[in-house]
């Protein structure tokens, strides 16, 4: 796992900017300052991230399908066509959400456009989506074939329009996916004991678990959880439980979700179907705890794949051991078995003294290896801090971002938007989910919380600009009416939130401070930046506002 060389080469003109250093802290500074100069640190690296992001967007555009508009699967083999599990999925959606935070028009124009686009030519059975052909004008392959659909759809939603709905809440993005979901349900085909499932396919089942489980929440429809229980059922209570009744099972990508998606529905059924809770504490159990045993290294890393039974394994790691350690977390946090815990932060604090250089852990040495394992360690890290796990962080995404090209291409193929999606989360975490409107590539914003709740945030730009600064909300809980914030697959974790009825206080530089509600900060407050002349805040939430 060998790095590609220092980060940076592709953009030259903003390398100054991203790697200065700040000048040190004043003789007799106070711990506020080193705050402040960590701040501005956060803030090149989060403007890095946002950066290239955006510039991502320009290369695969230039790319799309001139008749369609639409990107097509990847620049080699696979250039003439959209697929659902691929472009729609991995590529697409954070595409939607770089816009979403970098360009307002490009997101309410041409992002929008091309999910309509999609929506009006991709269906093939009732609403879910088939491979496009570009040339052809129509489907790539002559006949129907109901399992892949139904891949191409599980995936589209489950790694695309989810995290789109988790950021926006209610959206056009979001009617696409519960269309989806409906119609995948609709015509499924298998029949077992516990009611007809869409598939036999691990991945999918894994896709469906959880979005089921985030769907039952986020439209408060019954249906949803009683699909996602034929699934807990079949893999929990009948004959294909996954450690059980296995002899090999992979824990890499495209096959971890199972892992993760069982959690998601112990979740819904901990506060909305207990007996059904109770039947599957056991056998989930089970599961996680067959993982400790025959699945961690001495690190606290996974392997990639095992045999259940035996214990046997290869020695190659899966960059998707957060994924997996998110199932075992969520399963902490609703029942405190310490051990599930326990191997989230050995693994965390194990990451810069074991492997370093090796952001992929093994499995692939591709930037979507290096976003996979990147990303596990942020929403993990977002609940256990464990501080060795930083500059693991700060190192690794700094090879993955190497990887891309002048154009803004990364490696040319629909894994390029899940380095997007990373590089997304990170900027979040160096601005404590802190965003600007408008954007501009030489505005550079960064924000640290500190032990009490407060925040301190820099902004500087290098020409005049006037916008706002909008700050993030629990978005668990009010875009998707989650009961708990439990670790999700793509999600973007939440640093510092403010609730609508909140009360907070920002003091600018050296003012007194001024009291804002809470839908204030989340509407934005205004903002001027003369060039190169750094403005400093402090925000700190008071107390919600009383309500009669």
């Amino acid at each position: 796992m060998a790095g590609a060389g220092p980060a940076g080469e592709a953009f030259p003109e903003m390398r100054a900017a991203w790697d200065r250093e700040p000048p040190p802290a004043p003789a007799g500074a106070g711990p506020g300052e080193a705050l402040f100069r960590a701040a501005e640190r956060n803030g090149r690296q989060a403007n890095e991230a946002l950066y290239r992001s955006r510039r991502f967007i320009d290369g695969w555009l230039a790319h799309a399908d001139p008749a369609t508009g639409l990107i097509p699967r990847n620049l080699r083999e696979s250039r003439d066509f959209w697929n659902g599990r691929d472009a729609a999925a991995d590529n697409y959606p954070f595409m939607v959400l770089t816009a979403a935070m970098t360009d307002r028009p490009l997101f309410e124009g041409r992002m929008l456009e091309m999910l309509r686009t999609e929506t009006r030519l991709t269906p093939r059975v009732d609403r879910l989506p088939d491979d496009y052909s570009f040339s052809r004008k129509g489907w790539r392959r002559e006949t129907v074939d109901l399992d892949a659909i139904i891949f191409d759809g599980a995936e589209y939603v489950k790694d695309g329009l989810l995290p789109i709905t988790e950021w926006l809440g209610p959206s056009p993005w979001s009617e696409r996916a519960i269309g989806i979901i409906d119609d995948i349900w609709k015509h499924a085909p298998v029949d077992t004991p516990f009611g007809r499932i869409p598939t036999l396919n691990f991945e999918v089942n894994g896709d469906l678990l959880q979005a089921c489980a985030r769907l039952f929440w986020f439209t408060g429809d019954r249906k949803y959880l009683d699909w996602a229980i034929r699934l807990g059922d079949y893999y929990l209570l009948g004959d294909h439980h996954p450690t059980r009744d296995a002899e090999d099972l992979k824990l890499g990508d495209h096959s971890c979700e199972v892992i993760n998606g069982l959690s998601e529905l112990y979740v819904a059924c901990a506060h909305a179907a207990p007996a059904k809770r109770e039947a599957y504490r056991a056998p989930l159990h089970e599961l996680y705890e067959t993982l400790l045993r025959v699945a961690v290294n001495e690190h606290g890393l996974v392997y990639l794949r095992v045999n259940p039974k035996t214990g046997a394994h290869g020695d190659a790691l899966t960059d998707n051991w957060g994924y997996n350690f998110d199932g075992l977390y969520t399963a902490y946090l609703l029942d405190g078995t310490a051990a599930y815990r326990d191997i989230v932060r050995k693994a965390l604090g194990n990451l810069k003294a074991h492997y370093s250089g090796q952001g992929g852990m093994c499995q692939s040495s591709t930037a979507d290896g290096y976003a996979d394992s990147i990303e596990g360690a942020i929403t993990l890290y977002n609940r256990e801090r464990v501080g060795a796990a930083v500059d693991w962080i700060d190192a690794e995404i700094r090879t993955m971002w190497a990887k891309q090209k002048a154009d803004g291409v990364i490696e040319g193929w629909h894994g390029d938007g899940n380095s997007a999606r990373t590089s997304l989360m990170y900027a979040l975490w160096k601005t404590q989910g802190a965003t600007i409107r408008p954007w501009r590539a030489d505005v550079r914003f960064g924000a640290v919380a500190d032990d009490a709740g407060r925040v301190r945030l820099t902004f500087v730009a290098d020409g005049p600009w006037d916008g706002v600064v909008v700050f993030d909300r629990p978005r668990h809980r009010e875009r998707m009416k989650l009961p708990l914030d439990y670790p999700r697959i793509n999600q973007f974790p939440e640093w510092f939130t403010v609730r609508e009825g909140d009360r907070c206080t920002v003091r600018a530089g050296g003012d007194a401070p001024v009291v804002h509600s809470g839908r204030a900060l989340r509407d934005g407050l205004p903002l001027k930046l003369t060039p190169g002349v750094e403005v400093r805040w402090v925000v700190e939430a008071a107390s919600p506002v009383a309500t009669p």
